[in-house]
């Protein structure tokens, strides 16, 4: 058996995991992920009691009950660079002996909930609505360092998208993956079904230009015309392609839900999105709930 050598696998002097500062017993799985770590806060005043919390970095973390249901709410910061630390961490805690540095026979399945934001890319998308990411598209390129990529991915999908959109091979090669089944039915009765694009930036990367000329300016008109199999592109956020990923090769039921509080589209905004947000977070949290 395979033991982990420390410059891999990281343990802080209390025992717990490199980056996140957690051990083990600190975690539910039924884990909600949020960027903004003042979010979190968001997420645990719905919790009926807390038990635990710690902050690193954009790491903070709290575990509490929420209708008699033992929740963790965890903020992973920007981008799916960040998902890739908080995953695998995360994953870990739970299918890793973090003594033996050995992984543990049996395996633990984590169920991973994105709650964000998101800017809409078709216009018929209300301000304000709950987009829930059925398939995601990685334009960051994490995905592809991972053996068997492929075996988790959308290949056909993939493939029409490149030719759909003449893909510039100086980008990294985009990745295609859907969320859990289990979960799309859970949250579906509240949310409109998306395909989303997790880009490695806010600007150039979604289309966005103050300064610097875009590479491609015709890609946003070419990523809203795409349809495959009566399938749109529906918004753009930073990190569901690496937590669906990622989940899919570690074992994991994920999904992202966003409250769009911007249309690339019709060019509007919504800047007072709060109570959308916390909308749905008690849906998420009242279907959660639910969960055995």
């Amino acid at each position: 058996m395979r033991v982990i050598e420390s410059s891999e696998l990281i343990i802080n002097a209390d025992g717990s995991i490199f980056h996140l500062h957690l051990k083990p017993e600190n975690i539910s799985d039924k884990i909600i992920l949020v960027g903004d770590p003042g979010r979190v806060e968001t997420v645990a005043s719905f919790f009926d009691s807390r038990e635990f919390e710690v902050a690193n970095r954009e790491f903070k973390t709290v575990t509490g009950t929420y209708k008699g249901k033992r929740i963790t709410a965890l903020s992973t910061g920007i981008g799916t660079d960040n998902i890739d630390i908080v995953v695998n961490e995360l994953d870990a805690l739970v299918n890793i002996d973090l003594k033996t540095r050995t992984e543990k026979p049996e395996k633990k399945r984590l169920t991973l909930v994105r709650l964000g934001t998101s800017g809409a890319l078709q216009a018929e998308i209300p301000l304000g609505g709950f987009v829930m990411t059925e398939t995601s598209i990685g334009f960051d390129g994490l995905l592809n360092f991972y053996a068997n990529r492929n075996e988790v991915s959308d290949t056909e999908m993939e493939k029409a998208f490149i030719e759909h959109t003449n893909w510039n091979p100086l980008c990294a090669k985009p990745y295609f993956c859907h969320s859990s089944s289990k979960l799309i039915e859970l949250f579906s009765d509240f949310t409109i079904p998306g395909v989303t694009i997790s880009a490695p930036g806010f600007y150039g990367p979604q289309g966005r230009v103050l300064r610097l000329p875009l590479a491609d300016p015709k890609l946003n008109d070419k990523i809203v015309e795409f349809n495959y199999n009566g399938r749109k592109i529906t918004n753009f956020e930073m990190e569901s392609s690496a937590i669906n990923g990622l989940s899919k090769l570690l074992g994991h039921d994920s999904v992202t839900i966003c409250t769009i509080i911007a249309n690339r589209v019709v060019k509007d905004a919504n800047i007072d999105y709060k109570p959308y947000i916390k909308s749905l977070i008690e849906n998420t949290l009242d279907r959660l709930a639910t969960l055995e």
